[in-house]
């Protein structure tokens, strides 16, 4: 991987203590299996086929937000909203038998989750996709094991990018948001993390919509998990009246 720099300076004051991290497009590449779900789905209500540069436009924002794109590019806004319920009842079905069997896990992934985890942070999965889909997913991956706290987009009120699953995490972590770094692949776990007071990080290889990551208003970009447990570990040594300007393989 080629270097990348970041300047950190929320990470100065030494009080980390928790990380959150997103899962599809962060973790693990799941692109393949939102695809197959919706190509099954999309058989079911005979309509085009999609492709993986369409479906990761539209990763990030929950199933929801996922069907309904898929159905506006495919039909009129009065034929879609007729056909979102059903088209949801179908995808989610889909999803639950393939869930996991045409996605990867991203590389140094696992290292990265170790090495949070030694430097002591407790870690948290906080995701747009539904609880169920993304523990079985951490589960089939070996990643579960990790997380004190895994909260889905059906685990509270709202979903990323507004803030309230970041807090309700740090609470369940028992930590404060400023104790806490948010480290996703898009602008929404950026946006969340932002606005619940958290330092962000971003990684560069996941989806975002389909815009460049650079896009995305963070406190740096590491090139992996283990980059990003690097940058932490360096920021955490730093004095606290320097910022840390951190090198990652």
């Amino acid at each position: 991987m080629s270097d990348l720099t970041a300047d950190l300076p929320a990470f100065t004051n030494k009080t980390l203590r928790a990380a959150i991290i997103d899962l599809d497009g962060t973790m693990i590449d799941t692109a393949g299996d939102f695809t197959v779900a919706l190509n099954a789905m999309l058989i079911r209500i005979n309509a085009k086929a999609t492709d993986r540069e369409e479906v990761i436009g539209y990763v990030g924002k929950g199933s929801e937000n996922l069907i309904r794109n898929v159905l506006a590019a495919r039909f009129s806004a009065m034929e879609a909203a007729a056909k979102f319920d059903d088209a949801l009842a179908f995808y989610q079905m889909e999803y639950a038998h393939i869930n996991g069997q045409n996605a990867t896990v991203y590389p140094e992934v696992v290292e990265g989750l170790k090495a949070l985890r030694e430097l002591g942070l407790t870690l948290a999965c906080v995701t747009n996709k539904p609880h169920r889909f993304a523990v079985e997913l951490l589960v089939k991956f070996g990643l579960a094991e990790y997380f004190k706290v895994v909260l889905g987009g059906d685990s509270v009120a709202q979903k990323k990018p507004e803030p309230m699953p970041m807090l309700v995490a740090c609470e369940r972590l028992d930590v404060l948001p400023r104790e806490t770094v948010a480290i996703g692949d898009s602008e929404n776990d950026a946006l969340a993390g932002r606005a619940a007071g958290m330092a962000t990080l971003t990684v560069p290889y996941g989806y975002n919509h389909g815009k460049s990551v650079h896009s995305v208003k963070s406190d740096g970009i590491v090139s992996s998990l283990l980059a990003a447990a690097r940058a932490i570990a360096a920021t955490i040594a730093a004095p606290d009246d320097a910022g840390a300007t951190i090198s990652s393989d």
